[in-house]
C-alpha cells in the first residue's frame, strides 16, 4: 500500500500484432526435461544463497544502483550545461551526501528530544490507563480476567484434591544453625579513558557509517562508468541484435529513472504534508514523523499503517483526552488514500506494474533475505527485475511470475473458457476486452485465433465429442449475446487510435446501399462441415449485418448432396463459404462450391478458407484471386468483409455510372438477381 511500480513498461520494439503475443517457450533441444528443470533450480538456489550470505556486500550495491536511477537525470542535466562528467557526478553525489547527512542529523536531534520527554508522558499514560479501568471497556476486561482466574483456581483445587501435598521434612540441625553473615563487597569502576569513550560512542554507528560510505563509493563509480556498465549489460542480454537490445535497455533505464524520481518526489511531498499537519495538530517532533512517513511509503502494505501508529501513540501520550489522536488518525486516513488512489495514478498510471501477490511475496522474500533494509527495497528491486524480464529474453520468467500482465494471452484465455464450456466466463471475458476493442476486431483477433487453436486440437484428436458440443453451445450463446452490440470502440484506448482496436472496414453507408444488398439473404454465409464452421459463418453474418448488408446463415446440412435440390438461393447477390479447415486440400469444399454453382450459377461464390495452411491454399488456388471452383478466396475475416463490401461498392458505382438509383429492376421470380441485358442475351 502506498507504493507504485513502473507503468506500461513495454519492449521498445513492437510488432503489429494488436494483442499481447504469446510468450515462446525456450528449451534447448538437447536437454532432457529433468535437466531443463534442474538447471534453473540450481542456479536460483545459488543466487539466493549468494544474496543471503553476501548481504553485507550486496545491500550497499543495491542501494547504490537504485540511487543511480534517481541521480541519472540530474547528472544528464548538469552534463547539458557543459560540465565535465567528473564534475557533474561529483556535484550530484555531494548534494546527495549533504541531503542524507542533514536528514540523519534531524532524525538524531528529534529522536534525542523525544527520548528526553518520555518521562513527562508517563503520567498522562497512567491517567488514561486508570480512566480505561473505570470505563465500560475496563469493566469488560476485568470481567473476562475474573472468569479466567476462577477457571484457573478451580483447576488448582481439583489438582490438590487428587494429589495432596506431602508435608515438608523437618529441618536438620545443620540447617537450623545460622550461617556466617555475608560480607558486602563494593566494586568501584575505573574511569574510562579517551579511547574507550570514543569507542563506546562510535561503536553503534560505525556499521551504518561504513555501509553509507560503501554506498556512495559504489554510486560514484556507477555514475562514472554508466555507459560501460550498459555495454556489459547489453553483451549479457544478447549481442546478436544490438539495435533492439540497446533500445530496450536504454528505454528500461529511462523508465525506471523517471519512476523512481517521481516516487521519491511524491513520498517526500507526502512527508512534508504529514509534518505540517502534525505541527498544526500539536504533535511533538513533527519533523521526525514527516521523515518517517516518507520512508515508510516505500514499504508495501505495512508502511502506511506503521507511519500512522507511532504518531497516534505519541498523540495519545501527550493529550490527556483523545482529540489529538483522533485528529492524527483522520489526517492519515484522508491523505493516504488520496495520495495512493488519486495523485499517484495521475503521475504514473493506474497499474502498479507488479501483481498484488508478487508485491506481498517480494516483501516477505527480501525481508527474510536482508532484514528491514530488504523490506524497504523490496518493491524497487522487484520492479527492476520485472523490467529486465520484459526486455531480456532469458529473464522473461520474472515478468511472468511478478508482472501484472496476464499470464495467458486473450486468445489463450478465450480458448480455455470455451474449452470448459462456461458461457458466463466467455461472455465476461468478451465484455472485458470490448471495453477497449471493437466487436469486429475482437472477433478477428481473439475469437477466430482461439478457434484456430481448437481446430488444431481437433485435428490432433484430443477433443472429445462432449467438448466439441460444449464449445459450439458456448460460441452460439456468445454470438447471440453480442448481436446488439455496436461495432465501435467504446474504451478510452480506441479514441483516435487505429490498428488494434479499430473496427473492420465499414464500406458504403447503409443508406447508400441498393435495396438488393440490404434485403435479408442478399449475402449467404454458408458453413463448411467442420464443427466450428457454423460459428465462423455466424460471426461473418453478424459483422456484415452491422454494416447494413442483408445476410442469411446456411448450415452445411442445407447444402449437402441429399438436400441441394431443395436449396433456395432467394435474393442472393453473393455467397460466402466459410471453413476453418486445416487439412491440405479440403475436397468437400470443392464439391460444396460445385453444388452451389449448379444451383445458383449467376451468384459469385467467395471461399473463406480462414485457417488453411499456405501449402493447402496454394494447391487450391486456380489462378490469381480464384480458388478451385470459387470466384475468390479470403484468408481471414477481414478479407471476407472487405470482399463483400467491395462487391457492394462496385454495385453502387455501377448504378451511379449507368444513372440508376438504388431502386433498380426487380429480380427474377426464382430469386436470382436480374442480369444486364447483354448478359441475359
Amino acid at each position: 500500500m502506498g507504493t507504485r511500480t513502473p507503468v506500461g513498461v513495454e519492449p521498445a520494439v513492437r510488432t503489429e500484432t494488436p494483442l499481447i503475443p504469446p510468450r515462446p517457450t525456450r528449451v534447448a533441444a538437447a536437454e532432457t526435461p529433468r535437466t531443463a528443470m534442474a538447471s534453473p533450480v540450481v542456479v536460483g538456489a545459488t543466487i539466493i544463497a549468494a544474496l543471503y550470505f553476501g548481504r553485507e556486500i550486496f545491500i550497499p550495491i543495491a542501494i547504490a544502483l537504485l540511487l543511480s536511477f534517481v541521480l541519472t537525470p540530474l547528472v544528464n542535466r548538469l552534463r547539458r550545461l557543459r560540465l565535465p562528467r567528473l564534475v557533474a557526478v561529483g556535484v550530484s553525489v555531494l548534494l546527495t551526501v549533504g541531503i542524507v547527512a542533514a536528514l540523519a542529523t534531524l532524525i538524531g536531534i528529534q529522536a534525542a528530544d523525544l527520548a528526553g520527554d518520555v518521562p513527562r508522558y508517563r503520567t498522562t499514560i497512567e491517567r488514561k490507563v486508570e480512566g480505561l479501568r473505570d470505563s465500560p471497556v475496563g469493566h469488560a476486561t476485568a470481567y473476562v480476567a475474573n472468569i479466567g482466574r476462577a477457571l484457573h483456581g478451580g483447576a488448582k483445587e481439583a489438582g490438590s484434591a487428587e494429589a495432596p501435598r506431602a508435608a515438608p521434612p523437618p529441618p536438620s540441625s545443620e540447617q537450623a544453625q545460622p550461617g556466617p553473615k555475608p560480607v558486602l563487597v563494593e566494586v568501584a569502576a575505573s574511569q574510562p579513558g579517551p579511547l574507550e569513550m570514543i569507542s563506546t560512542v562510535l561503536s553503534p554507528v560505525m556499521h551504518p557509517l561504513a555501509t553509507v560510505g560503501i554506498v556512495f563509493v559504489v554510486l560514484l563509480f556507477v555514475l562514472m562508468q554508466r555507459e560501460d556498465l550498459r555495454d556489459r549489460m547489453i553483451r549479457l542480454a544478447g549481442s546478436s541484435d544490438l539495435h533492439r537490445t540497446t533500445v530496450a535497455i536504454d528505454d528500461a533505464a529511462k523508465r525506471l529513472s523517471r519512476y523512481f524520481v517521481v516516487q521519491l518526489a511524491l513520498n517526500a511531498a507526502f512527508g512534508v504534508v504529514i509534518g505540517i499537519g502534525l505541527y498544526v495538530i500539536g504533535v511533538p517532533n513533527p519533523v521526525l514523523w514527516a521523515i518517517f512517513s516518507a520512508l515508510m511509503r516505500f514499504v508495501p502494505y505495512l508502511g502506511a499503517v506503521l507511519s500512522a501508529l507511532l504518531p497516534m501513540a505519541l498523540a495519545a501520550a501527550v493529550d490527556p483526552g483523545w482529540n489529538m489522536m483522533i485528529a492524527v488518525a483522520i489526517l492519515f486516513v484522508v491523505l493516504e488514500p488520496l495520495t495512493g488512489q488519486v495523485i499517484e495514478p495521475i503521475f504514473y498510471g493506474q497499474s502498479t506494474g507488479l501483481s498484488p501477490f508478487a508485491v506481498l511475496v517480494s516483501a516477505l522474500f527480501w525481508t527474510w533475505l536482508w532484514g528491514p533494509v530488504g523490506l524497504l527495497l523490496s518493491t524497487p528491486l522487484t520492479a527492476c527485475l520485472v523490467v529486465l524480464g520484459r526486455h531480456v529474453d532469458h529473464l522473461e520468467f520474472l515478468d511472468v511470475l511478478f508482472g501484472d500482465r496476464p499470464a495467458l494471452t486473450p486468445v489463450q484465455n478465450f480458448y480455455q473458457r470455451i474449452l470448459a464450456g462456461d458461457s458466463e466466463e466467455v461472455l465476461g471475458h468478451a465484455e472485458l476486452i470490448l471495453q477497449q476493442c471493437s466487436l469486429s476486431s475482437y472477433y478477428d483477433e481473439v475469437v477466430l485465433k482461439a478457434l484456430e487453436l481448437a481446430a488444431r486440437d481437433a485435428a490432433r484428436g484430443v477433443l472429445t465429442a462432449q467438448q466439441k458440443s460444449s464449445m459450439r453451445a458456448a460460441l452460439a450463446e456468445l454470438i447471440a449475446d453480442l448481436s446488439d452490440r455496436s461495432d465501435a470502440v467504446t474504451g478510452a484506448a480506441g479514441d483516435g487510435e487505429e490498428g488494434a482496436c479499430s473496427p473492420l472496414p465499414m464500406g458504403p453507408a447503409p443508406e447508400a446501399l441498393p435495396a438488393a444488398w440490404t434485403r435479408q439473404g442478399a449475402v449467404l454465409c454458408i458453413a463448411g462441415r467442420g464443427f466450428l464452421d457454423e460459428a465462423a459463418a455466424a460471426i461473418l453474418a453478424q459483422i456484415l449485418e452491422k454494416r447494413g448488408i442483408g445476410v442469411r446463415t446456411v448450415p452445411f446440412a442445407d447444402a449437402a448432396s441429399a438436400r441441394i435440390d431443395r436449396f433456395e438461393a432467394g435474393p442472393a447477390r453473393m455467397g460466402c463459404v466459410i471453413s476453418l479447415a486445416l487439412d491440405g486440400e479440403p475436397t468437400h469444399l470443392r464439391r460444396l462450391i460445385r453444388r452451389l454453382k449448379g444451383r445458383m450459377p449467376s451468384v459469385p461464390i467467395l471461399l473463406g478458407l480462414w485457417l488453411a495452411q499456405d501449402a493447402g491454399a496454394a494447391r487450391l488456388a486456380g489462378g490469381p484471386g480464384r480458388t478451385a471452383e470459387a470466384d475468390g478466396q479470403a484468408g481471414s475475416l477481414r478479407e471476407a468483409v472487405e470482399a463483400v463490401l467491395a462487391a457492394a461498392q462496385e454495385h453502387v458505382d455501377g448504378e451511379a455510372a449507368h444513372g440508376t438509383g438504388p431502386d433498380r429492376a426487380p429480380d427474377h421470380r426464382d430469386g436470382t438477381p436480374r442480369q444486364p441485358a447483354s448478359a441475359e442475351a
